[in-house]
């Protein structure tokens, strides 16, 4: 027999399922994103980067409206975000302005994406006090693909530079205030 308290039950757990919802759309584009740069299609992959972004802003404001914020959701962000924010803005940057400095670009990809990780589960670890310790890899990811439309007007170098500093302010202890 149906019953409303199940009907109430159901509906709970999808609202607490929301969020991860939206998080994972965040993980899709950014999955995305990364292919269409394999497959030369860079200018497209901005698109799903900065949507992405979008959805990510939207997981955890979701996640507080439904009083539905967990340590699974917090660790999904994350995952989704390294993949969205540090893969694919770091190779779109790659691929479209550092193939020509092959072992200098892939040592500062790397690098990128490993201040990302570094980044994320430090404030995975840590209790959030109202203002991020480094900058959040959503800006850096931002920042990063944003750069995309200076590659006509600028040398590998520039990229390089920006990757390097992007790396060390995701791992700094700058304090940022959450906006």
């Amino acid at each position: 027999m149906f019953s409303l308290g199940h009907f109430d039950n159901t509906k709970m757990k999808i609202k607490a399922q929301l969020a991860n919802a939206i998080t994972l759309v965040n993980l899709s584009f950014g999955v995305l994103a990364i292919i269409l740069v394999i497959k030369d299609l860079a200018h497209m992959s901005l698109v799903f980067i900065f949507l992405a972004a979008l959805f990510d802003r939207f997981d955890g404001m979701v996640a507080r409206r439904f009083d539905a914020e967990s340590l699974f959701g917090k660790e999904l962000d994350s995952l989704c975000d390294l993949v969205s924010f540090g893969v694919a803005p770091a190779l779109l940057i790659y691929e479209m302005a550092l193939g020509t400095e092959i072992w200098a670009g892939i040592i500062v990809t790397v690098i990128y994406i490993l201040a990302g990780a570094v980044r994320l589960a430090r404030y995975n670890s840590t209790e959030f006090d109202g203002a991020f310790c480094g900058l959040p890899i959503t800006a850096a990811g931002v920042l990063m693909t944003l750069s995309f439309f200076l590659i006509p007007y600028m040398q590998p170098l520039f990229f390089i530079i920006l990757m390097v500093v992007l790396s060390a302010l995701m791992v700094s202890n700058i304090r940022i205030t959450k906006v």
